[in-house]
């Protein structure tokens, strides 16, 4: 009797932290381009629409960002001081979204440059406490003759998928799901989430919410076990998105 009190004992010490950690609310940290930031990307959206009470988050999205510029401005040293910061209190996991400056002939990062800022994005947020998640560049709406989009971020999207599958690092396509969105809704009704009416790249208020709901079930869906307690459903919006209908 003695042995098994003392058993049950040492189970219930074990078992404890475990059971505290696995109630860690999330806190969210996400890095990328003018399509993740504030005033043009889903991020904000995601963080306002998607978290669920106590989970919460920053976004250090920024115009003009590639995988460099974004180490040398400072960002991406914020990012890894804010994982030490809240690692203690929450999950943290970091979104990783780039490639839309990247493949710019002007960037100076080449495609080999690329893959490596990825990986070292990653294993950067792993080495400070955190969970690094890589996702595939959101599409640009830009309609082609055939009424389809342009799939012009498709290298970056075979490279971003590489990198995590070699890498056994988190990600989602959120680059085939808007084209296959995109395409679905057809030229009119994507253009109802244009930032300006000529902006074919960037998102308005409510085209950031509908893009960061397709970010937030891409997640839940790959990995239930650990979002889907700390995401606040849309039923009905997620359900447009599924169908390929206008929301």
């Amino acid at each position: 009797m003695r042995l098994l009190a003392s058993s049950l004992l040492f189970s219930a010490a074990v078992a404890s932290p475990l059971i505290e950690r696995a109630a860690k609310p999330i806190y969210w940290l996400l890095a990328g381009d003018s399509t993740t930031a504030p005033a043009g990307g889903w991020g904000d959206g995601f963080l306002s629409t998607t978290v669920a009470s106590g989970s919460t988050g920053h976004n250090y999205g920024h115009g003009g960002a590639t995988t460099a510029s974004f180490r040398a401005g400072g960002d991406w040293g914020k990012v890894i001081k804010d994982i030490g910061t809240y690692k203690s209190k929450y999950d943290v996991y970091t979104t990783i979204q780039f490639g839309h400056n990247d493949q710019k002939e002007t960037s100076g990062v080449t495609l080999d440059q690329y893959k490596a800022n990825l990986l070292k994005f990653a294993q950067e947020v792993t080495s400070a406490g955190g969970q690094p998640i890589l996702l595939t560049p959101l599409t640009r709406r830009n309609f082609q003759s055939n009424g389809k989009v342009l799939e012009n971020l498709a290298t970056q999207r075979n490279i971003t998928t590489q990198v995590a599958t070699s890498n056994n690092i988190k990600w989602i396509d959120l680059n085939i799901a808007s084209v296959n969105y995109v395409n679905a809704l057809g030229k009119t009704a994507a253009s109802k989430y244009n930032l300006a009416s000529d902006d074919w790249t960037h998102l308005n208020t409510w085209g950031g919410v509908v893009f960061a709901r397709i970010v937030s079930d891409l997640l839940v869906e790959k990995y239930p076990s650990n979002f889907q307690a700390y995401t606040k459903a849309n039923a009905t919006l997620s359900a447009l998105i599924k169908a390929g209908k206008p929301a």
